[in-house]
């Protein structure tokens, strides 16, 4: 598979890029610098892009397979930037007529019971609020198409580097927690999940929660 890689620098998504690379598929890594570091593979090419621009997603999208995205907004924009990119990534993909789409999420949208959002809850940091709303406005736009195979996928309430184990658990628009009420997944996992969801296609049209 031929995957076009948004957001490929990050924590994130180099992480992705390794799972995908280690799968054998062809990775074009996409950075605003156009520089990619520490990956070394034949089937990796890192390009610049504005993840902001539809048409640019449209050019570096048209003859790949897939899109996965880890995009998110750096520390001095606006959260709200999410927005903008989810909007421009879907208008891209209608142009280069590539449908299948898995965008890294987040957990704020998730429900913690029958009515409640992680954001809603007492514990979940202020600081973290607009980052989080921002991704459930993006999720929302997203949920409106119909037109592209796409999948969101949200890590647990607590996501950091760690050992790749391979394991994990998913719910459908639920927050996944261990039986202590703890939700975590490593970074590396997380892009074991991203990677068996691109490969799978079992969480289309769905807001996937993947933990432990």
């Amino acid at each position: 598979m031929d995957v076009l890689l948004l957001g490929a620098s990050g924590r994130i998504g180099h992480r992705i890029a390794d799972e995908l690379l280690a799968r054998d598929h062809s990775v074009t890594g996409v950075s605003r610098s156009g520089s990619v570091e520490d990956i070394d593979a034949a089937d990796f090419v890192a390009v610049e892009g504005d993840a902001t621009d539809p048409g640019d997603v449209a050019k570096l999208a048209t003859g790949h397979d897939a899109v996965a995205s880890a995009l998110g907004p750096s520390d001095d924009e606006s959260p709200d930037r999410l927005v903008d990119m989810i909007a421009a990534t879907i208008e891209g993909l209608r142009r280069a007529s590539v449908d299948r789409l898995v965008w890294t999420g987040g957990a704020g949208g998730l429900y913690v019971d029958s009515e409640t959002l992680l954001v809603d809850t007492d514990d979940f940091p202020e600081e973290w609020e607009p980052i989080a709303s921002a991704a459930i406005d993006a999720y929302d736009r997203l949920a409106d198409v119909d037109d592209l195979v796409w999948t969101y996928l949200a890590p647990a309430a607590l996501i950091e580097p760690g050992e790749r184990t391979g394991e994990y658990r998913t719910a459908d628009r639920e927050l996944v927690a261990d039986e202590d009420g703890e939700s975590y997944i490593s970074m590396a996992d997380f892009a074991v999940a991203l990677a068996d969801e691109l490969e799978s296609g079992h969480g289309v049209h769905t807001y996937v929660g993947t933990g432990y």
